[in-house]
């Protein structure tokens, strides 16, 4: 049984990293399912075992990326310690630059924005110690996570498009400052 997991795993591992060099080569709505099994150097009915089509494909790609990002911060706060959260990002980002492109200029925006939406969402240390009093000028918590995740996601793709001009330490001094501090604040 464990054989056979890691030959899916290896398969699936394949198919995505074929997925991720021919988008950046040649975008994401130009790759075939016949392109992607001929460089993963599998067979095209192998393909449709593991996945319907590319999108789902992509997805999994995503999942996988999620799941390693929130083992990341995990051990962090964006709210007792956003710096260091943002350059974390940052940092992963710099690690992931091939899949993190792939991601944000091969495809509908909104197809990243809601799973990482979500993530901010499902984060409970995101809204720690900030409980959403009501009254004149306070923004509900889920509206302040959107616009958080969303900005974030808007700066690493500044970040990408701008060949990565700064370190991710300033990158996460920027983030804390612009986007991450302010949202905070204006949730209190």
């Amino acid at each position: 049984m464990d054989r056979i997991d890691r030959r899916v795993k290896r398969t699936q591992k394949l198919l995505q990293k074929a997925l991720i060099a021919l988008t950046l080569e040649k975008g994401y709505d130009h790759v075939t399912i016949r392109d992607i099994t001929d460089r993963a150097d599998v067979g095209y009915a192998t393909f449709f075992r593991h996945y319907p089509d590319k999108d789902h494909l992509l997805e999994d790609i995503l999942e996988a990326m999620k799941d390693e990002f929130l083992r990341l911060l995990a051990p962090y706060s964006i709210i007792t310690d956003p710096q260091k959260t943002g350059a974390l990002i940052f940092e992963y980002v710099q690690a992931n630059q091939e899949l993190c492109q792939v991601l944000l200029n091969s495809t509908d925006t909104m197809s990243v924005l809601k799973p990482v939406q979500k993530i901010g969402l499902q984060e409970e240390r995101l809204i720690y110690n900030h409980p959403n009093r009501s009254g004149e000028g306070v923004v509900p918590k889920e509206i302040a996570i959107h616009h958080l995740m969303t900005s974030l996601v808007m700066l690493i793709r500044w970040w990408l498009e701008n060949d990565m001009p700064y370190p991710p330490e300033r990158m996460g001094q920027i983030a804390a400052e612009l986007i991450i501090l302010p949202t905070l604040k204006a949730m209190q």
